[in-house]
């Protein structure tokens, strides 16, 4: 009897078992999930800041999608000014967002984090850039540098999703 117990134990455990290790997310997995409010394809506009005004403006498109089974976020990015190729990343040991740039001029790594809601990456201690969703379902990302202690924004891009 006791012999059949354990063996009915046995088999509920092999059969439950492969559910389980489905349904659980690595950390990394976790973490890269607050960014899925960032996947799409997105359309827009692009603007460029000078001194507090509107030095250039165009039209901006941005595809970004998980990949390596929601290890990575990809994020293409082209405007009329700029073309990126970025891939964002979740460091378990430092615990951070590492935002790995593309450009036709090199390639950068900037550590990044999660706050209130949207992505925060920090290029220097005077420049950061800022990605978050909109009220109305789309998505803007724009950057800062700090100019005699206040931040001066430098660029806007604002997208609606087309997927």
């Amino acid at each position: 009897m006791k012999k059949l117990i354990v063996l009915q134990c046995f088999l509920m455990l092999l059969l439950f078992l492969p559910e389980c290790t489905l349904h659980a997310q690595s950390v990394q997995q976790e973490k890269m999930e607050q960014l899925s409010f960032l996947v799409g394809e997105w359309v827009g506009t692009s603007k460029i800041f000078d001194n507090g005004v509107v030095s250039r403006a165009g039209a901006a498109y941005e595809k970004i999608a998980y990949d390596l089974d929601k290890n990575i976020l990809v994020i293409e990015l082209n405007t009329e000014f700029l073309q990126l190729h970025t891939i964002v990343t979740y460091d378990e040991k430092d615990q951070r967002f590492n935002y790995h740039r593309f450009s036709k001029d090199g390639a950068a790594i900037y550590p990044a984090e999660f706050r209130d809601g949207q992505l925060v990456v920090w290029r220097d201690d005077k420049t950061r850039f800022f990605f978050g969703s909109t009220p109305g379902g789309g998505f803007r990302e724009y950057g800062e540098r700090l100019v005699d202690g206040e931040w001066v924004k430098t660029f806007e891009d604002t997208f609606v999703n087309t997927q």
